[in-house]
């Protein structure tokens, strides 16, 4: 397994119980969805992946190797193999030029050269954006600097791809071009998100967290065409759309 999340719980500082028990595994190459209502785990969830959070009970492991944040050396390695995208590409990039930015993260793995730049060209070229490689993010638009987001940290090789609503905020045009860029990328996926026909077109599983635990995990077909199953959960379908 690439991921394989093992009775995880976790408690803020407040005393809220926030994750109750988690188990989740991801296989190589798998794309899945999480789902679920605001609240209810999700980027508590994701953030155990990488070990910016952690304390509670159970473990994570990526790739055979556990998410220790003792190990400062192991956690460097598993926040390589776990790519987060957030979903503000604003919070990613920070430098004057689209290929620095790209070039960011794997310099400080210590490539240098033409090993960098082949690193940077190939992840451009991975969503579409080699041509804006000495443009400064801020003024491309809002689809592109999500596109460079994703080439971030795919110039990490990551294991996982961990996606944060990447369909937000995007016109229906870039919406469809990052649609098909993601379904081209040969990685395992784990896409957090409340477009449920986006989840559709991209996940063939998908696992539903309401109340800090996973109360349903299935393909996501069969899911989304349980209209009790996404009322109870407080998850909608946006209106006419049919799902068989």
């Amino acid at each position: 397994m690439t991921l394989k999340v093992d009775a995880v719980t976790f408690a803020y500082p407040d005393g809220r119980e926030a994750l109750r028990g988690i188990n989740l595994s991801l296989a190589a190459g798998e794309r899945v969805a999480l789902l679920g209502p605001n609240g209810a785990g999700k980027t508590t969830l994701v953030l155990h992946l990488n070990g910016v959070l952690h304390g509670g009970a159970g473990t994570v492991t990526v790739d055979g190797q556990r998410v220790d944040p003792r190990n400062r050396s192991g956690l460097a390695e598993i926040r390589r193999r776990v790519g987060i995208v957030f979903q503000d590409p604003d919070d990613q990039l920070f430098l004057p030029t689209v290929e620095e930015d790209v070039a960011f993260g794997p310099s400080n793995l210590g490539l240098r050269g033409d090993a960098l730049a082949a690193r940077v060209t190939e992840a451009l070229d991975a969503v579409g954006m080699a041509g804006h490689r000495e443009r400064t993010p801020h003024h491309l638009s809002f689809g592109q600097r999500r596109r460079v987001a994703v080439a971030t940290v795919l110039a990490m090789h990551p294991s996982i791809l961990v996606l944060d609503e990447p369909s937000s905020n995007l016109d229906p045009a870039s919406r469809r071009e990052l649609a098909t860029i993601l379904e081209s990328l040969p990685v395992t996926m784990l896409m957090v998100t409340h477009d449920l026909p986006y989840a559709l077109q991209l996940c063939p599983r998908a696992v539903i967290l309401d109340d800090g635990r996973v109360v349903a995990d299935g393909r996501t077909e069969d899911l989304l065409a349980d209209a009790e199953l996404l009322a109870r959960h407080r998850l909608e379908l946006p209106y006419g759309f049919a799902v068989r």
